[in-house]
């Protein structure tokens, strides 16, 4: 989810994660059937909120923590990221350009540790490799000092390297021409046209990153997706992580055509495929990436105008769409072909899907303008999705991001 204007601020209370362990509130969840902390971002306030809620193992229920919500540290939060450790929530204030590092605490409740300038304006997505070592952004305009809403100028991606305690490093150097970023052009001689970036996915095996972004072809420029241009060309562009955490551009430097709006990713946990939602057309795409170029295998149908997408370790996608607010699941296959498997009505405007941390096939909508959150479980004896008990369930005024980490709760 993407909006807003840049600016930078910092973090101003630093607290040690050491502190975290020193609440034994912990106990009260323990000793419940809490399995899982879901982090929703919001970004009607200022500053931005993370709202915490618990999940009940055994209805998928869910409830704020006593003493959620917890301020974002800084202005419109968009895009959140958890350390593969669960011991630290990563968010993207758009607003503000940077990177807010929270340690989660065994209670669920965040601690305010690091703040982190992005490299460029306007960052829209954040992902971490499973390794707990690098984080990549994309930001909507490079750090060019001509570059601004009114003069845009091509995206970025930026990379983060990652200490043993979570802390983001600043972004790391690149060129002397472009020292802290990776510019995102249609080709490498090519600085002028203004391409805009929408997601950024990291595979499994921590080799490659790909970042989908979009160049309209109407005099248009915008990261609101409820604005998105009527016409436009959608990219996806190809990096291998080399040794020293810089990336290099695959494909000779020049990215795939890919679709009008690609708008979403998720990536298999066998590295082998990707997939790309894209908003404009309302389909799937399905590509092969053991060789780090992606190569289509397929492309199915999606709802309206998809805008988020995540993988469960059953091998099922779930795809939020906006334009009709439903959420469509597919089955994947040994190839990476997807099968729709069924359409689930959710609140207004989905924005973000989650399946639950814990895997106990729970999964979890984001709507935007729904001010709320749709929850469903798999049936143990269709397989389809059925409503988890007294969902949707309220949530902080327009989320737009969802992340979780398990929790040593009671499962029954």
């Amino acid at each position: 989810m993407k909006f807003g204007k840049p600016a930078q601020v910092a973090l101003i209370a630093t607290v040690a994660l050491a502190t975290a362990t020193l609440f034994t509130a912990c106990q009260q969840y323990t000793s419940t059937l809490t399995v899982d902390f879901l982090y929703v971002a919001s970004n009607q306030q200022v500053p931005g909120q993370i709202q915490v809620l618990e999940v009940d193992s055994e209805s998928g229920a869910l409830r704020p923590i006593p003493t959620s919500p917890f301020p974002s540290g800084g202005r419109n939060p968009v895009a959140e990221a958890v350390s593969p450790d669960h011991l630290n929530l990563y968010v993207v204030n758009e607003d503000d350009n940077d990177i807010v590092q929270m340690g989660i605490g065994t209670d669920g409740k965040l601690y305010p540790q690091n703040t982190v300038n992005t490299a460029g304006s306007f960052p829209v997505s954040i992902a971490m490799n499973t390794q707990g070592t690098y984080l990549y952004t994309a930001d909507t305009y490079s750090p060019i000092p001509s570059c601004a809403s009114t003069n845009p100028c091509p995206g970025d991606l930026a990379v983060y390297s990652v200490n043993s305690t979570g802390q983001p490093s600043n972004p790391i150097f690149n060129t002397d021409a472009s020292p802290n970023y990776w510019p995102l052009q249609v080709s490498p001689t090519n600085a002028k046209t203004v391409v805009t970036p929408t997601a950024v996915n990291v595979l499994a095996n921590g080799k490659y990153v790909y970042v989908t972004a979009y160049t309209p072809t109407t005099n248009s420029t915008t990261t609101n997706p409820s604005t998105y241009p009527s016409s436009s060309q959608g990219y996806l562009f190809a990096f291998q992580v080399n040794s020293d955490g810089t990336v290099t551009e695959l494909n000779n430097g020049q990215p795939i055509l890919s679709g009008n709006l690609p708008s979403a990713m998720a990536s298999d946990p066998t590295s082998s495929y990707l997939y790309v939602a894209d908003n404009k057309l309302g389909q799937i795409t399905t590509y092969s990436v053991q060789s780090g170029v992606p190569t289509v295998v397929a492309t199915i149908p999606s709802g309206s105008l998809p805008l988020s997408m995540s993988l469960d370790t059953f091998g099922n996608l779930y795809v939020a769409n906006s334009g009709d607010s439903t959420l469509k699941m597919y089955s994947t296959s040994a190839s990476g072909v997807l099968t729709p498997t069924g359409t689930y009505a959710v609140g207004t405007y989905p924005v973000a899907v989650l399946p639950d941390p814990h895997a106990l096939g729970f999964v979890y909508t984001a709507n935007y303008l729904g001010n709320n959150m749709s929850g469903f479980q798999i049936s143990k004896t269709s397989g389809a999705l059925v409503n988890t008990q007294n969902s949707p369930y309220p949530s902080m005024v327009q989320p737009t991001a969802i992340v979780g980490v398990p929790h040593a709760g009671s499962i029954h």
